[in-house]
Protein backbone atom coordinates (compact mmCIF):
# COMPACT_ATOMS: atom_id res chain seq x y z
CA UNK A 1 0.00 0.00 0.00
CA UNK A 2 2.73 2.21 0.73
CA UNK A 3 4.32 1.93 -2.89
CA UNK A 4 0.90 3.12 -4.69
CA UNK A 5 0.72 6.03 -2.90
CA UNK A 6 4.69 7.12 -2.84
CA UNK A 7 7.89 5.67 -4.39
CA UNK A 8 9.14 3.12 -2.67
CA UNK A 9 12.13 3.03 -0.90
CA UNK A 10 13.90 0.51 -2.59
CA UNK A 11 13.54 1.97 -6.11
CA UNK A 12 16.19 4.49 -5.17
CA UNK A 13 18.92 2.23 -4.39
CA UNK A 14 17.69 -0.05 -7.46
CA UNK A 15 17.98 2.70 -9.77
CA UNK A 16 20.71 2.90 -12.40
CA UNK A 17 23.28 5.46 -11.24
CA UNK A 18 24.61 6.54 -14.78
CA UNK A 19 27.73 4.71 -16.12
CA UNK A 20 31.01 3.82 -13.68
CA UNK A 21 34.64 5.06 -14.78
CA UNK A 22 35.45 8.60 -15.66
CA UNK A 23 33.23 9.64 -18.67
CA UNK A 24 35.04 12.44 -19.47
CA UNK A 25 39.27 12.72 -20.20
CA UNK A 26 41.12 14.41 -17.40
CA UNK A 27 42.63 17.03 -20.15
CA UNK A 28 39.09 18.14 -21.21
CA UNK A 29 37.85 17.98 -17.12
CA UNK A 30 38.61 21.66 -16.72
CA UNK A 31 37.51 22.65 -19.62
CA UNK A 32 33.82 20.93 -20.01
CA UNK A 33 33.10 21.62 -16.11
CA UNK A 34 34.54 25.11 -16.15
CA UNK A 35 36.83 24.62 -13.42
CA UNK A 36 38.79 27.37 -13.30
CA UNK A 37 35.68 29.83 -12.85
CA UNK A 38 33.86 27.59 -10.59
CA UNK A 39 37.16 27.78 -8.18
CA UNK A 40 36.95 31.66 -8.40
CA UNK A 41 33.09 31.19 -7.73
CA UNK A 42 34.31 29.19 -4.51
CA UNK A 43 37.33 31.90 -3.47
CA UNK A 44 35.09 34.46 -4.20
CA UNK A 45 32.86 33.45 -1.73
CA UNK A 46 34.97 32.12 0.96
CA UNK A 47 33.51 29.17 1.57
CA UNK A 48 35.03 26.16 3.40
CA UNK A 49 31.82 23.52 2.42
CA UNK A 50 30.75 22.96 -1.36
CA UNK A 51 27.73 20.96 -2.86
CA UNK A 52 28.14 19.55 -5.81
CA UNK A 53 25.30 18.72 -7.66
CA UNK A 54 25.64 16.08 -10.61
CA UNK A 55 22.44 14.33 -12.31
CA UNK A 56 22.58 10.94 -12.57
CA UNK A 57 23.77 10.86 -16.54
CA UNK A 58 27.47 12.72 -14.83
CA UNK A 59 28.24 10.81 -11.63
CA UNK A 60 30.85 9.09 -13.47
CA UNK A 61 32.97 12.50 -13.75
CA UNK A 62 31.94 14.00 -9.59
CA UNK A 63 34.93 11.93 -8.13
CA UNK A 64 37.37 13.47 -10.65
CA UNK A 65 35.56 17.05 -10.43
CA UNK A 66 34.95 16.91 -7.15
CA UNK A 67 39.10 15.58 -6.42
CA UNK A 68 40.55 18.61 -8.62
CA UNK A 69 38.13 21.49 -7.23
CA UNK A 70 39.66 20.53 -3.54
CA UNK A 71 42.93 20.56 -4.93
CA UNK A 72 42.45 23.89 -6.81
CA UNK A 73 40.30 25.86 -3.69
CA UNK A 74 41.69 24.07 -0.49
CA UNK A 75 37.58 24.10 0.49
CA UNK A 76 36.10 20.73 1.19
CA UNK A 77 33.64 19.50 -1.31
CA UNK A 78 30.40 17.11 -0.43
CA UNK A 79 29.02 15.05 -4.21
CA UNK A 80 24.97 15.59 -4.19
CA UNK A 81 23.10 12.69 -6.31
CA UNK A 82 20.20 13.32 -8.53
CA UNK A 83 17.18 14.57 -6.78
CA UNK A 84 14.23 12.67 -6.48
CA UNK A 85 12.02 15.00 -8.68
CA UNK A 86 13.89 16.53 -11.66
CA UNK A 87 17.69 16.62 -11.61
CA UNK A 88 16.94 20.51 -13.40
CA UNK A 89 15.92 22.06 -9.81
CA UNK A 90 18.98 23.50 -7.22
CA UNK A 91 18.75 20.59 -4.36
CA UNK A 92 19.27 23.19 -1.25
CA UNK A 93 17.89 20.58 1.23
CA UNK A 94 20.05 18.32 0.37
CA UNK A 95 23.44 20.71 0.71
CA UNK A 96 21.81 22.07 4.27
CA UNK A 97 22.12 19.03 5.18
CA UNK A 98 26.17 18.88 4.55
CA UNK A 99 26.50 21.92 5.89
CA UNK A 100 27.32 23.50 2.65
CA UNK A 101 27.79 27.19 2.37
CA UNK A 102 27.20 26.97 -1.41
CA UNK A 103 26.53 24.94 -4.60
CA UNK A 104 27.31 23.98 -8.21
CA UNK A 105 24.84 22.52 -10.22
CA UNK A 106 26.13 20.82 -13.68
CA UNK A 107 23.90 19.69 -16.10
CA UNK A 108 20.50 21.26 -17.64
CA UNK A 109 19.03 23.40 -15.10
CA UNK A 110 15.90 25.23 -15.23
CA UNK A 111 17.31 28.64 -13.47
CA UNK A 112 14.68 29.09 -11.00
CA UNK A 113 15.34 31.05 -7.89
CA UNK A 114 15.52 28.45 -4.46
CA UNK A 115 13.40 28.52 -1.84
CA UNK A 116 16.26 29.27 0.39
CA UNK A 117 18.81 31.91 0.25
CA UNK A 118 22.03 30.31 -1.24
CA UNK A 119 25.00 30.78 -3.41
CA UNK A 120 24.75 29.17 -6.70
CA UNK A 121 26.89 28.43 -9.80
CA UNK A 122 25.46 26.94 -12.71
CA UNK A 123 27.41 24.89 -14.97
CA UNK A 124 25.57 23.80 -18.39
CA UNK A 125 28.57 22.12 -20.16
CA UNK A 126 29.56 22.63 -23.72
CA UNK A 127 28.69 20.77 -26.50
CA UNK A 128 29.67 21.31 -29.71
CA UNK A 129 28.54 23.25 -32.40
CA UNK A 130 29.17 23.26 -36.33
CA UNK A 131 29.14 26.71 -36.71
CA UNK A 132 29.79 26.49 -40.46
CA UNK A 133 26.90 24.09 -41.07
CA UNK A 134 24.72 26.32 -38.34
CA UNK A 135 25.11 29.66 -40.13
CA UNK A 136 24.39 28.31 -43.85
CA UNK A 137 21.30 26.67 -41.96
CA UNK A 138 20.13 30.06 -40.79
CA UNK A 139 20.84 31.49 -43.87
CA UNK A 140 18.59 29.10 -45.79
CA UNK A 141 16.00 29.43 -43.13
CA UNK A 142 16.09 33.38 -43.43
CA UNK A 143 16.68 34.22 -46.87
CA UNK A 144 15.76 38.11 -45.95
CA UNK A 145 18.68 40.03 -44.45
CA UNK A 146 16.33 42.28 -42.34
CA UNK A 147 14.03 39.75 -41.08
CA UNK A 148 14.53 40.37 -37.08
CA UNK A 149 15.62 37.12 -35.76
CA UNK A 150 16.86 36.25 -32.23
CA UNK A 151 19.40 33.24 -31.49
CA UNK A 152 18.47 30.65 -29.27
CA UNK A 153 20.21 27.63 -27.93
CA UNK A 154 19.84 24.71 -25.39
CA UNK A 155 21.92 25.64 -22.43
CA UNK A 156 24.80 23.35 -23.51
CA UNK A 157 25.07 25.12 -26.71
CA UNK A 158 25.01 28.35 -25.21
CA UNK A 159 28.47 29.40 -25.23
CA UNK A 160 28.91 29.09 -29.26
CA UNK A 161 25.89 31.62 -29.91
CA UNK A 162 28.09 34.76 -30.33
CA UNK A 163 30.78 33.39 -32.27
CA UNK A 164 27.65 31.71 -34.63
CA UNK A 165 26.39 35.78 -34.13
CA UNK A 166 29.45 36.72 -35.22
CA UNK A 167 29.61 35.14 -38.83
CA UNK A 168 25.78 35.77 -38.97
CA UNK A 169 25.89 39.71 -39.06
CA UNK A 170 26.93 40.74 -42.33
CA UNK A 171 24.33 38.56 -43.70
CA UNK A 172 21.66 40.01 -40.93
CA UNK A 173 21.49 43.74 -39.79
CA UNK A 174 19.00 43.13 -37.16
CA UNK A 175 19.88 39.72 -35.20
CA UNK A 176 19.69 39.47 -31.23
CA UNK A 177 21.70 37.00 -29.13
CA UNK A 178 20.07 35.56 -26.05
CA UNK A 179 22.01 34.30 -23.16
CA UNK A 180 21.23 32.01 -19.86
CA UNK A 181 19.83 34.25 -17.06
CA UNK A 182 22.15 33.05 -14.62
CA UNK A 183 21.72 34.33 -11.20
CA UNK A 184 25.27 35.97 -9.79
CA UNK A 185 26.16 36.77 -6.45
CA UNK A 186 24.84 40.13 -5.32
CA UNK A 187 23.45 40.70 -9.41
CA UNK A 188 22.13 44.42 -9.77
CA UNK A 189 23.98 46.00 -6.22
CA UNK A 190 26.63 48.03 -8.61
CA UNK A 191 25.02 47.79 -11.55
CA UNK A 192 23.30 50.93 -12.69
CA UNK A 193 22.14 49.89 -16.55
CA UNK A 194 18.55 48.75 -16.88
CA UNK A 195 18.29 45.05 -16.79
CA UNK A 196 17.88 43.24 -20.10
CA UNK A 197 14.34 41.42 -20.78
CA UNK A 198 14.11 37.97 -18.75
CA UNK A 199 11.75 35.09 -20.29
CA UNK A 200 12.27 31.96 -20.74
CA UNK A 201 14.95 31.20 -18.36
CA UNK A 202 16.70 34.14 -21.11
CA UNK A 203 18.64 37.48 -21.05
CA UNK A 204 17.09 39.39 -24.69
CA UNK A 205 19.21 42.64 -24.57
CA UNK A 206 16.47 44.22 -26.63
CA UNK A 207 16.59 47.62 -28.11
CA UNK A 208 14.59 50.83 -26.66
CA UNK A 209 11.17 50.62 -28.29
CA UNK A 210 11.47 47.06 -29.53
CA UNK A 211 9.38 44.49 -28.31
CA UNK A 212 10.17 40.40 -28.29
CA UNK A 213 7.23 39.67 -30.26
CA UNK A 214 8.39 41.27 -33.06
CA UNK A 215 10.96 38.56 -33.65
CA UNK A 216 11.69 35.16 -34.97
CA UNK A 217 13.66 32.49 -33.50
CA UNK A 218 16.70 30.37 -34.28
CA UNK A 219 17.27 27.78 -31.84
CA UNK A 220 20.10 25.55 -31.65
CA UNK A 221 20.03 22.15 -30.17
CA UNK A 222 18.20 19.04 -29.90
CA UNK A 223 19.35 15.75 -31.96
CA UNK A 224 18.46 13.87 -34.87
CA UNK A 225 18.30 10.55 -33.09
CA UNK A 226 16.00 11.79 -30.27
CA UNK A 227 13.44 13.70 -32.24
CA UNK A 228 11.04 14.52 -29.33
CA UNK A 229 10.78 17.75 -27.98
CA UNK A 230 12.73 18.34 -24.63
CA UNK A 231 10.79 20.75 -21.72
CA UNK A 232 13.01 23.82 -22.60
CA UNK A 233 12.05 23.74 -26.41
CA UNK A 234 8.80 23.04 -25.38
CA UNK A 235 8.82 26.08 -23.19
CA UNK A 236 9.63 28.10 -26.04
CA UNK A 237 7.65 26.52 -28.56
CA UNK A 238 4.28 27.47 -26.49
CA UNK A 239 5.49 31.01 -24.98
CA UNK A 240 7.04 32.64 -28.51
CA UNK A 241 4.53 34.73 -30.72
CA UNK A 242 2.09 32.08 -32.83
CA UNK A 243 2.86 34.55 -35.85
CA UNK A 244 6.27 34.73 -35.78
CA UNK A 245 8.61 31.57 -37.58
CA UNK A 246 10.71 29.35 -35.34
CA UNK A 247 12.97 27.29 -36.75
CA UNK A 248 15.44 24.91 -34.97
CA UNK A 249 18.98 23.40 -36.00
CA UNK A 250 20.90 20.50 -34.89
CA UNK A 251 24.62 21.73 -33.76
CA UNK A 252 26.15 18.79 -35.71
CA UNK A 253 24.43 18.42 -38.50
CA UNK A 254 22.97 21.83 -38.87
CA UNK A 255 19.92 19.75 -40.07
CA UNK A 256 16.89 21.99 -39.71
CA UNK A 257 13.18 22.47 -39.40
CA UNK A 258 10.22 24.34 -38.76
CA UNK A 259 8.74 24.15 -35.64
CA UNK A 260 5.58 25.88 -36.68
CA UNK A 261 3.50 23.01 -36.88
CA UNK A 262 4.92 20.90 -32.99
CA UNK A 263 4.04 24.73 -31.94
CA UNK A 264 0.28 24.57 -33.31
CA UNK A 265 -0.07 21.22 -31.39
CA UNK A 266 1.19 22.07 -28.86
CA UNK A 267 -1.36 25.37 -28.58
CA UNK A 268 -3.96 22.74 -29.92
CA UNK A 269 -3.06 20.58 -26.90
CA UNK A 270 -3.34 23.33 -24.45
CA UNK A 271 -6.91 24.71 -25.63
CA UNK A 272 -8.22 21.26 -24.86
CA UNK A 273 -6.76 20.95 -20.94
CA UNK A 274 -8.09 24.65 -20.45
CA UNK A 275 -11.40 23.08 -21.45
CA UNK A 276 -10.70 20.19 -19.53
CA UNK A 277 -10.28 22.19 -16.30
CA UNK A 278 -13.11 24.34 -17.20
CA UNK A 279 -15.64 21.30 -16.76
CA UNK A 280 -13.67 19.82 -13.95
CA UNK A 281 -15.47 19.99 -10.57
CA UNK A 282 -12.77 18.34 -8.49
CA UNK A 283 -8.63 19.74 -8.88
CA UNK A 284 -6.07 17.94 -7.49
CA UNK A 285 -2.69 20.46 -6.93
CA UNK A 286 0.13 17.94 -7.11
CA UNK A 287 2.83 19.67 -4.74
CA UNK A 288 6.42 19.23 -7.59
CA UNK A 289 9.57 20.33 -6.26
CA UNK A 290 9.55 21.90 -2.95
CA UNK A 291 12.51 23.65 -3.64
CA UNK A 292 11.95 26.60 -5.83
CA UNK A 293 10.69 29.94 -4.36
CA UNK A 294 7.40 30.97 -3.97
CA UNK A 295 5.81 27.73 -4.01
CA UNK A 296 3.79 28.12 -1.04
CA UNK A 297 2.58 31.25 -2.63
CA UNK A 298 1.92 29.72 -5.61
CA UNK A 299 -0.54 26.68 -3.81
CA UNK A 300 -2.61 29.39 -1.87
CA UNK A 301 -2.73 30.83 -5.49
CA UNK A 302 -4.26 27.94 -6.87
CA UNK A 303 -6.55 27.13 -3.94
CA UNK A 304 -8.03 30.60 -4.17
CA UNK A 305 -8.68 30.30 -7.58
CA UNK A 306 -10.44 27.31 -7.71
CA UNK A 307 -12.60 28.06 -4.78
CA UNK A 308 -13.46 31.48 -7.04
CA UNK A 309 -14.65 29.23 -9.76
CA UNK A 310 -16.64 26.79 -7.61
CA UNK A 311 -14.34 24.01 -7.45
CA UNK A 312 -12.78 22.10 -4.91
CA UNK A 313 -9.54 21.37 -4.89
CA UNK A 314 -7.34 18.73 -2.97
CA UNK A 315 -3.60 19.39 -2.24
CA UNK A 316 -1.64 16.00 -2.81
CA UNK A 317 1.94 15.25 -2.20
CA UNK A 318 2.80 12.11 -4.43
CA UNK A 319 6.71 13.10 -5.73
CA UNK A 320 7.07 12.09 -9.32
CA UNK A 321 3.72 11.68 -10.59
CA UNK A 322 2.83 8.23 -12.42
CA UNK A 323 -0.32 6.27 -13.51
CA UNK A 324 -0.54 3.90 -10.44
CA UNK A 325 -0.41 6.90 -8.15
CA UNK A 326 -2.60 9.25 -9.49
CA UNK A 327 -5.08 5.88 -10.19
CA UNK A 328 -6.02 6.01 -6.21
CA UNK A 329 -7.81 9.64 -6.70
CA UNK A 330 -10.54 8.66 -9.14
CA UNK A 331 -12.76 11.08 -7.65
CA UNK A 332 -10.47 14.11 -9.45
CA UNK A 333 -10.94 15.61 -12.91
CA UNK A 334 -7.87 16.99 -13.40
CA UNK A 335 -4.31 17.33 -12.11
CA UNK A 336 -2.15 20.51 -11.90
CA UNK A 337 1.18 20.03 -11.93
CA UNK A 338 2.72 22.40 -9.35
CA UNK A 339 6.91 22.21 -10.57
CA UNK A 340 9.04 24.43 -12.11
CA UNK A 341 9.19 25.57 -16.02
CA UNK A 342 10.88 22.00 -17.04
CA UNK A 343 9.38 19.60 -14.44
CA UNK A 344 5.73 21.20 -15.62
CA UNK A 345 6.27 20.25 -19.17
CA UNK A 346 8.90 17.13 -18.92
CA UNK A 347 7.55 14.17 -21.15
CA UNK A 348 5.21 11.90 -18.21
CA UNK A 349 6.99 8.88 -17.85
CA UNK A 350 3.87 7.18 -19.20
CA UNK A 351 0.56 7.92 -20.85
CA UNK A 352 -1.69 6.15 -19.02
CA UNK A 353 -2.68 8.33 -16.72
CA UNK A 354 -6.64 8.63 -16.40
CA UNK A 355 -6.71 11.97 -16.06
CA UNK A 356 -4.81 14.65 -17.21
CA UNK A 357 -2.35 16.63 -16.05
CA UNK A 358 -1.89 20.60 -16.44
CA UNK A 359 0.18 23.30 -15.51
CA UNK A 360 -0.74 26.47 -13.18
CA UNK A 361 -1.12 28.38 -16.54
CA UNK A 362 -3.91 26.37 -17.86
CA UNK A 363 -5.60 26.71 -14.45
CA UNK A 364 -5.83 30.17 -14.44
CA UNK A 365 -7.09 30.52 -17.54
CA UNK A 366 -9.66 28.32 -17.17
CA UNK A 367 -10.68 29.57 -13.49
CA UNK A 368 -10.34 33.54 -13.98
CA UNK A 369 -12.41 34.98 -16.43
CA UNK A 370 -10.30 38.18 -16.17
CA UNK A 371 -7.90 35.73 -18.50
CA UNK A 372 -7.14 37.41 -21.70
CA UNK A 373 -8.82 35.19 -24.87
CA UNK A 374 -6.88 32.17 -25.63
CA UNK A 375 -5.15 34.30 -29.01
CA UNK A 376 -4.22 36.93 -26.52
CA UNK A 377 -3.02 35.34 -23.64
CA UNK A 378 0.37 34.07 -23.07
CA UNK A 379 1.51 30.51 -22.12
CA UNK A 380 3.71 31.11 -19.05
CA UNK A 381 5.46 27.83 -17.89
CA UNK A 382 6.55 29.60 -14.35
CA UNK A 383 3.98 29.29 -11.56
CA UNK A 384 5.76 32.67 -10.34
CA UNK A 385 4.25 34.50 -13.25
CA UNK A 386 0.68 34.36 -12.55
CA UNK A 387 1.83 35.67 -8.99
CA UNK A 388 1.08 39.68 -7.66
CA UNK A 389 4.28 41.43 -8.79
CA UNK A 390 4.47 39.85 -11.90
CA UNK A 391 3.74 41.78 -15.31
CA UNK A 392 1.40 39.15 -16.08
CA UNK A 393 -0.49 38.88 -12.90
CA UNK A 394 -4.33 39.40 -14.13
CA UNK A 395 -6.69 39.50 -10.40
CA UNK A 396 -9.98 37.97 -10.07
CA UNK A 397 -12.98 40.26 -10.54
CA UNK A 398 -14.82 41.20 -7.43
CA UNK A 399 -18.04 38.58 -6.66
CA UNK A 400 -20.45 41.39 -8.12
CA UNK A 401 -18.38 41.48 -11.28
CA UNK A 402 -20.92 41.15 -14.09
CA UNK A 403 -17.85 38.37 -15.85
CA UNK A 404 -18.49 35.59 -13.76
CA UNK A 405 -22.20 35.47 -15.18
CA UNK A 406 -21.00 35.21 -19.06
CA UNK A 407 -22.78 32.13 -20.59
CA UNK A 408 -20.04 29.88 -21.13
CA UNK A 409 -20.46 26.33 -23.59
CA UNK A 410 -18.14 23.34 -22.85
CA UNK A 411 -16.35 22.42 -26.25
CA UNK A 412 -16.47 18.83 -24.96
CA UNK A 413 -19.25 17.84 -23.80
CA UNK A 414 -21.66 20.58 -25.40
CA UNK A 415 -23.36 21.43 -22.35
CA UNK A 416 -24.17 24.75 -20.92
CA UNK A 417 -22.01 25.30 -18.06
CA UNK A 418 -23.71 26.99 -14.85
CA UNK A 419 -22.67 30.36 -13.55
CA UNK A 420 -19.80 30.16 -10.90
CA UNK A 421 -20.88 30.97 -7.57
CA UNK A 422 -18.12 32.30 -5.61
CA UNK A 423 -17.83 32.83 -2.26
CA UNK A 424 -15.21 34.70 0.12
CA UNK A 425 -13.45 31.82 1.65
CA UNK A 426 -14.29 33.80 4.87
CA UNK A 427 -17.85 33.06 4.28
CA UNK A 428 -19.71 30.72 6.69
CA UNK A 429 -21.78 29.40 3.33
CA UNK A 430 -18.01 28.15 2.05
CA UNK A 431 -17.84 24.93 4.90
CA UNK A 432 -18.24 21.46 3.65
CA UNK A 433 -20.93 20.58 6.28
CA UNK A 434 -24.31 22.93 5.83
CA UNK A 435 -26.57 22.66 8.85
CA UNK A 436 -30.12 20.92 7.70
CA UNK A 437 -33.22 22.07 10.08
CA UNK A 438 -32.98 18.87 11.96
CA UNK A 439 -29.75 19.36 13.27
CA UNK A 440 -28.29 16.67 10.93
CA UNK A 441 -25.20 17.07 9.01
CA UNK A 442 -24.94 16.45 4.89
CA UNK A 443 -21.13 16.55 3.04
CA UNK A 444 -21.28 19.01 0.03
CA UNK A 445 -17.78 17.93 -1.13
CA UNK A 446 -17.75 17.00 -4.74
CA UNK A 447 -15.24 13.83 -3.68
CA UNK A 448 -17.56 12.86 -0.58
CA UNK A 449 -20.44 12.14 -2.95
CA UNK A 450 -18.10 10.51 -5.40
CA UNK A 451 -16.86 8.22 -2.45
CA UNK A 452 -20.47 7.56 -1.50
CA UNK A 453 -21.50 6.39 -5.14
CA UNK A 454 -19.08 3.63 -5.30
CA UNK A 455 -19.54 0.17 -4.62
CA UNK A 456 -16.46 -0.20 -3.35
CA UNK A 457 -15.51 2.34 -1.03
CA UNK A 458 -12.28 0.48 0.12
CA UNK A 459 -10.98 -2.00 2.50
CA UNK A 460 -13.17 -1.57 5.95
CA UNK A 461 -12.40 -3.58 8.56
CA UNK A 462 -15.93 -4.18 9.99
CA UNK A 463 -14.98 -5.58 13.74
CA UNK A 464 -17.62 -8.40 14.66
CA UNK A 465 -19.72 -8.52 11.42
CA UNK A 466 -17.39 -10.95 9.78
CA UNK A 467 -17.67 -14.82 11.13
CA UNK A 468 -14.33 -16.21 11.11
CA UNK A 469 -13.30 -19.13 8.98
CA UNK A 470 -10.73 -21.33 8.14
CA UNK A 471 -7.61 -20.29 5.43
CA UNK A 472 -8.32 -22.26 1.81
CA UNK A 473 -6.44 -22.90 -1.30
CA UNK A 474 -7.21 -20.36 -3.88
CA UNK A 475 -6.67 -20.88 -7.85
CA UNK A 476 -3.60 -21.84 -8.97
CA UNK A 477 -2.39 -21.14 -12.62
CA UNK A 478 -2.64 -17.81 -14.91
CA UNK A 479 -6.12 -16.09 -16.10
CA UNK A 480 -6.05 -17.77 -19.34
CA UNK A 481 -5.90 -21.38 -18.07
CA UNK A 482 -6.62 -22.24 -14.45
CA UNK A 483 -5.69 -25.58 -13.80
CA UNK A 484 -9.24 -26.26 -12.40
CA UNK A 485 -10.42 -25.34 -15.61
CA UNK A 486 -9.45 -28.15 -17.20
CA UNK A 487 -8.03 -27.97 -20.97
CA UNK A 488 -10.86 -26.33 -22.78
Amino acid sequence: MESTFSSPAEAALQREAGPGGLLTSREDLDRVYELERISGFISDLGCLRVALQFPDKLLGDAGAVAARLEDITGSKMFILGDTAYGSCCVDVLGAEQAGAQALVHFGPACLSPPARPLPVAFVHGQRSVALELCAQAFVARNPDPTASVVLLSEPACAHALEALATLLRPRCSDLLVSRPALPLPGEGSLNSEPEPLERFGRHFPLAPGRRLEEYGAFYVGGSEANPDLDPDLSRLLLGWAPGQPFSSCCPDTGHTQDESARAGRLRARRHYLVERARDARVVGLLAGTLGVARHREALAHLRNLTRAAGKRSYVLAVGRPTPAKLANFPEVDVFVLLACPLGALAPQPSDGFFQPILTPCELEAACNPAWPPPGLAPHLTHYADLLPGSPFHVPLPPPDSELWDTPDVSLITGDLRPPTAWKPSGDPGSSALAPRPQLELIESSPAALFLSSRSWQGLQPCLGQTPVTGAVSGRRGIAIAYEDEGSN
